[in-house]
């Protein structure tokens, strides 16, 4: 007895796996350029678009670079950000809580009008969502789980297979995994990476400060780990702040177990009562702390961002804005690869976001866990260091204009998309 013929897979220039930040984005990029694209998210439905930026602050944000601030502005996403709650900062604090060194960053330093925005990762999903809604040749699919990933002959060029939870077929010269650090995706095309435990954990919540934060970003190194109360705007209210407390699993279980009150005490301690009382304001949670990168960004009809490439320390919040940076370079590459007659998923394609982005990525890491080693060490030399160090940060001014432009996001060959107008034609 003779099976029924299978249909036909669906077919697309373009498969995105993750409807996250980065996944998002990279679906608009491609989208406003004419790609056919399908978005597959395994969340249900899409974001309350009124729900989104009000009431409570969530406790996860993101800390957005003006590079990063200038794509979504590109994609009309912005201004629906901006409408709901953002969040920016003109000024940086950075500090050692074992010692005098300290180094302070402004805006006007760096030449940029803010250095940041803090914003919730609901703010810009939703906006984002709302954009890719408009876009004719996108289509989210919601509840969309991946069950199998099979690829084409590589030498004959063939397009990717995706197959869904359901059986249905999907097919696209390029698949991209946006699925997270734990991307089932990356693990379904054999790309292995480097994976270590950072020993630290991550104690998250929202807080309120007696006195107002003034747009301030602060960070305070501890012998456990850095401290980050980052600046955020509640309808008007100047006295709100995000918490990142990265520390040793042991104190993160100690922290998470107390009361808000106590918590809010010891809190106020860690930041040496910079902002006065601190009053917490939501429910703490703790996050293993695990860095890891892909040992490869690519495979034929396959490539990875953001966060199912590279998982970065939080401690200079670049997290996200590394991951859009993934989406805008391979957007770029794609479609003036498409622009020359070339697939999506074509091999000098995929080699030449590879190339701008596994090596930038890297670096950011390396740059961190440096951080993280150097002002986690007791030894009293490595603490007179970095105590020098800091306070000769912030006198040398080539020194300090080159770790903003780091922090500002405005390092390396940036793609068209992350430029303002007017820089775009300039190469």
């Amino acid at each position: 007895m003779s099976s029924e013929p299978q249909a036909p897979p669906e077919a697309f220039e373009a498969i995105i796996v993750g409807g996250g930040m980065v996944g998002a984005t990279l679906a608009c990029l491609l989208g406003r350029a004419g790609l056919s694209v399908t978005l597959l998210d395994a969340r249900e439905a899409p974001l309350d678009q009124e729900a989104a930026g009000r009431g409570a602050p969530s406790m996860r944000v993101s800390a957005l670079t003006p590079v990063s601030r200038q794509l979504l502005e590109g994609l009309g996403a912005w201004p629906a950000m901006a409408a709901r709650r953002v969040s920016p900062y003109r000024f940086m604090q950075v500090w050692d809580g074992e010692g005098s060194g300290e180094v302070n960053f402004s805006a006007e330093q760096a030449g940029v009008p803010l250095l940041g925005h803090i914003v919730e990762n609901d703010v810009t999903l939703a906006a984002l969502e709302a954009r890719l809604a408009a876009l004719p040749s996108v289509t989210v699919r919601f509840g969309a789980r991946v069950a199998e990933l099979e690829a084409g002959a590589e030498d004959k060029d063939e397009p990717r297979t995706v197959i869904l939870e359901g059986g249905e077929r999907l097919q696209a010269p390029l698949v991209v995994a946006a699925d997270g650090a734990r991307s089932p995706l990356r693990e379904r095309a054999g790309i292995e990476t480097r994976e270590r435990d950072t020993g630290q954990v991550a104690v998250v919540t929202t807080v309120r400060t007696a006195r107002e934060h003034g747009g301030v970003a602060r960070q305070v190194f501890l012998s456990t780990g850095p401290l980050a109360f980052l600046p955020l705007c509640v309808e008007g209210n100047a006295r709100h702040c995000s918490i990142v407390w990265s520390t040793t699993p042991e104190e993160a279980e100690h922290l998470t177990g107390l009361s808000a009150d106590a918590l809010g005490r010891a809190l106020g301690a860690a930041i040496e009562h910079r902002l006065g009382g601190v009053t917490v304001v939501d429910r703490a949670l703790a996050v293993p702390l695990i860095q890891r990168h892909a040992e490869h960004y690519v495979r034929p009809g396959f490539a990875l961002v953001g966060d199912a490439a590279h998982s970065i320390h939080p401690l200079a919040g670049q997290g996200v804005n590394l991951g859009l940076m993934d989406a805008a370079v391979l957007a770029e590459e794609v479609v003036e690869g498409r622009r020359r007659g070339l697939s999506p998923g074509a091999a000098s394609v995929l080699a030449r976001y590879a190339r701008r982005r596994r090596g930038d990525n890297a670096a950011m890491l390396a740059l961190m866990d440096g951080f993280r080693l150097l002002f986690g060490a007791r030894h009293p030399a490595l603490t007179l260091a970095r105590n020098l160090g800091l306070s000769g940060v912030d006198r040398i001014g080539p020194l300090k204009r080159l770790l903003m432009q780091q922090a500002t996001g405005h390092r390396g060959r940036l793609p068209a998309s992350c430029r303002p107008l007017s820089r775009r034609d300039a190469g």
